[in-house]
């Protein structure tokens, strides 16, 4: 594989609410998808700079593909107001279609907590990505309860990576979301990890990596050595 680009681009991208602030970190020209990375809730802090989304970005992009992180409306530099999930959606929609008519790839799109909901509800039944990875799928976060019967009709393949110690997201519960949910779908559980991964996110990574390989890059290098976190 020959080097890959690493230019960082701060862009705004047309939003619905307004125009969303987002980073773009190239590909290499023979890319055969681009990325997209979606970050947790706003109230709780999270935005596109998250520790979770930087890994997530930076192994999607250790494939050399062209790999854009966003901030939903009302956050940071993003214009509009925050939407309970529901304007998020749409946001989401405005990131693929950006995508889309920069590079005209199918996109391997992954989300952290939030953004993994978020990013999962618009996904699943979008012809333009062909896979989805959800890292710290929340289940019951400070009051906001998360439904997944719509995971029962996602057939595109996907991944839920999380930890084992996941304050939001007890293991029994994602077990059964997953059973519920249309195949392919993999569960990898980082035992002793919490809900941000915290001195787990090399484990985190390397799930994500050999999903990757896996399903979309077969033959690439799937161990450590192949990325610099």
């Amino acid at each position: 594989m020959s080097s890959i680009p690493n230019r960082l681009q701060t862009l705004t991208i047309p939003g619905p609410a307004g125009n969303l602030e987002a980073l773009l970190v190239e590909g290499q020209p023979e890319a055969r998808y681009a990325a997209l990375v979606c970050h947790p809730h706003p109230k709780g802090g999270g935005t596109m700079h998250n520790k979770v989304v930087y890994r997530a970005a930076k192994t999607m992009h250790s494939f050399g593909l062209p790999t854009l992180r966003f901030n939903f409306r009302g956050t940071g530099l993003s214009e509009g107001e925050h939407d309970e999930g529901r304007g998020e959606r749409e946001d989401v929609r405005a990131a693929l279609d950006w995508l889309q008519q920069r590079y005209g790839l199918p996109v391997l799109a992954t989300g952290f907590s939030f953004g993994a909901y978020v990013g999962l509800r618009t996904c699943c039944g979008d012809a333009r990505v062909p896979g989805f990875a959800a890292l710290g799928l929340p289940v019951a976060v400070e009051g906001r309860g998360y439904r997944y019967s719509f995971l029962a009709d996602c057939t595109l393949p996907k991944l839920f990576i999380s930890g084992g110690a996941d304050q939001y997201g007890p293991q029994a519960e994602l077990v059964r979301i997953v059973a519920s949910a249309a195949t392919p779908a993999d569960l990898v559980i980082i035992q002793g990890a919490d809900h941000f991964f915290a001195d787990k996110l090399e484990e985190m990574q390397q799930a994500l990596r050999e999903w990757l390989v896996s399903h979309f890059f077969p033959g690439a290098a799937s161990g450590s050595s192949s990325h610099t976190p």
